[in-house]
């Protein structure tokens, strides 16, 4: 009923569409990628397990010593950003901003953002909760709208669910500070 042949296209046409998905899910890891982490994510889960366990003995060790060592704040995360790392996170956010001076897309431009006022980007219409919440773009209000967009402005347009990790936050900020600051 079968030939050798047909096998070997059957064979073939599934391999090679296995192999199109692979191809596409390593493009697509690169392009979405913002270098968070190396290896694997099993790698990664039992690092942070070690780092868990790590943890539980620190702070059994930490209970007996009178002081622990406390979390750097937004200011010395900032003051010691990584560029390079900022301008990885960015990666997240270019599908609705742009850096250029005056090239809103979905997102407002983000030339110069840091240390503009709230809602003024040049021939961009802001939600009425954006646009009435006034003041200055600070780093440290970036971080705290970054954290969680929603929660800071109700009605924004940014759908973006927000950064958690305060480091990625001051990384992106220095690196927008660069950008027409």
């Amino acid at each position: 009923m079968f030939d050798t042949m047909t096998i070997t296209k059957i064979v073939g046409g599934i391999g090679s569409s296995l192999l199109i998905f692979l191809l596409g899910s390593w493009a697509a890891d690169a392009l979405y990628s913002t270098g968070g982490g190396h290896g694997t994510g099993h790698e990664q889960a039992e690092m942070a397990e070690g780092e868990h366990n790590e943890g539980a003995a620190q702070t059994e060790s930490a209970a007996a010593e009178p002081e622990a060592e406390a979390a750097p704040t937004f200011e010395e995360l900032y003051a010691a950003a990584d560029l390079a790392a900022g301008e990885k996170v960015f990666k997240k956010c270019k599908a609705c901003h742009k850096l250029d001076e005056g090239a809103n897309a979905t997102g407002p431009s983000l030339f110069g953002i840091v240390g503009r006022d709230v809602g003024t980007a040049d021939g961009f219409k802001y939600s009425a909760g954006m646009a009435g919440l006034g003041g200055t773009w600070t780093p440290e209000r970036i971080s705290e709208y970054l954290t969680k967009p929603k929660a800071m402005v109700p009605d924004t347009k940014m759908s973006f669910a927000g950064l958690k990790k305060e480091g990625q936050r001051a990384d992106l900020i220095a690196y927008l500070a660069t950008i027409g600051g």
